[in-house]
């Protein structure tokens, strides 16, 4: 899974942009995790995201864009959590969702084999 979490500009924080490449085994296991920092968004230099994005690409070698399904995990980066992280529900009735951090950009809830996410 190659995706681009970020953390978003509060305040007197700038945030900050990432490239992360998520490695899974055949079961869904999180094998590996390789997270660049490209810095604010407001000083994003685009083509050298694009290069980084290009050479993660090629580490993988032959591949296919299909679904997958994979296990919550997470990784710590730069001070951050990084992942596809369980979020317990917030009040009662509210049902569990698992989201994509830094950013929660995208979120995932049952029934969870469905590909369908919000962002």
């Amino acid at each position: 899974m190659l995706t681009t979490p970020f953390e978003p500009a509060l305040g007197n924080r700038p945030g900050c942009e990432f490239v992360a490449l998520y490695v899974f085994d055949a079961a869904g296991k999180l094998i590996e995790a390789v997270i660049e920092s490209l810095g604010p968004r407001a000083t994003l230099d685009r083509e050298k995201a694009r290069g980084i994005i290009d050479r993660l690409l090629q580490s993988l070698g032959d591949m296919n864009y299909d679904r997958i399904e994979v296990a919550p995990f997470v990784v710590e980066r730069f001070g951050i959590e990084f992942g596809l992280i369980p979020r317990p529900p917030d009040e009662e009735g509210d049902s569990w969702a698992v989201e994509m951090q830094p950013g929660n950009y995208m979120a995932f809830f049952e029934p969870w084999d469905s590909g369908e996410y919000d962002t």
